[in-house]
């Protein structure tokens, strides 16, 4: 039996992600089916199967890239997570991740609807990701259209949100376009600049690789060659759904992305996200993902709100 070694930075890094009495060790064992060891700043396999040295090298390659974008904060728990990405013999999302040229790091799934979903936003025309706050749908998209703009498959990227507004139209709020729109579209702009350096993201938007704008702004249009991305989409109409929906053009992916807990619309209208996800369900090119609380992966607190409020419908 022949061993393939990884030489990580320092022993330091090794005891840290070996475990205390080498329990990380054991537990990616027990995932690859194969003998791990460890000694001075190398981990090594035991193993002729190509297939569990590919997974033990993703696996100590993500532990390693985790570690060194987030020392301070980077747990045994996070080596947990990143160690059940893979399962030998069974699916695994191990071996799936988002590169970006020039990004900050290679982001990773952290469960198997987040690994689909990247997966869908590949080889898709038209993706629905609908899931819980923190359950990473925004993040994942934003992340997998940057991946395929910057690697020039795509020519722009479109970010767009509706405007729901609480008794005042943006006409008369203060400031040009780019001021009024801004409370609805930073959350997409903090998605950027958590993947790229935020100079990136300047000369991105500032030469009209990527562009943001209301919804309103999307009617009688056609976008072609490039990636269009509604988020919030669960404030939508139904009739401002089949408007985005329409406006793609040739060589374009859409990603659609919500969270039907939290409509703000008011009540005589229907969630045009809610509509659209029933009535294409089945329609070639097009797929749906849901996430779950368990793939919520911003905070367990984050978790645990979820679960008061589905317990809280359950009893009304």
């Amino acid at each position: 039996m022949s061993a393939y070694t990884i030489i990580v930075p320092d022993g330091q890094t090794l005891r840290r992600l070996c475990g205390t009495n080498d329990i990380n060790l054991r537990l990616i064992e027990s995932r690859l089916g194969a003998e791990i060891f460890a000694s001075g700043n190398e981990i090594a396999i035991n193993s002729e199967n190509n297939e569990c040295i590919e997974q033990f090298r993703f696996v100590i390659d993500r532990i390693l890239d985790e570690f060194s974008e987030n020392q301070s904060n980077f747990s045994d728990s996070d080596i947990v997570r990143s160690v059940l990405a893979v399962d030998k013999g069974k699916a695994h999302f191990g071996n799936i991740s988002i590169e970006i040229p020039g990004g900050i790091k290679k982001i990773y799934p952290y469960s198997a609807a987040q690994a689909k979903l990247i997966e869908a936003f590949k080889e898709n025309d038209v993706v629905f990701a609908v899931g819980p706050a923190g359950s990473g749908k925004t993040y994942l998209a934003v992340a997998t259209a940057l991946s395929i703009v910057l690697s020039k498959q795509k020519s722009a990227l479109v970010l767009t949100r509706p405007v729901v507004e609480a008794g005042e139209s943006l006409g008369y709020l203060p400031g040009d376009l780019e001021e009024k729109i801004n409370p609805y579209i930073r959350p997409l702009y903090d998605a950027m600049n958590a993947v790229l350096p935020r100079e990136s993201v300047k000369k991105l938007t500032e030469s009209g690789i990527v562009e943001a704008a209301p919804l309103a702004y999307m009617r009688g249009r056609t976008i072609s060659n490039s990636i269009i991305l509604l988020d919030e989409a669960q404030n939508t109409s139904v009739g401002q759904m089949k408007m985005f929906l329409t406006r793609m053009g040739e060589g374009s992916k859409m990603f659609v992305t919500g969270d039907l807990t939290q409509i703000d619309l008011p009540k005589h209208i229907p969630s045009g996200l809610l509509h659209a996800t029933k009535i294409l369900k089945d329609v070639p090119g097009i797929y749906i993902q849901e996430l779950q609380k368990q793939d919520v992966v911003r905070s367990e607190t984050v978790k645990r709100i979820i679960q008061a409020y589905e317990d809280e419908e359950r009893k009304s």
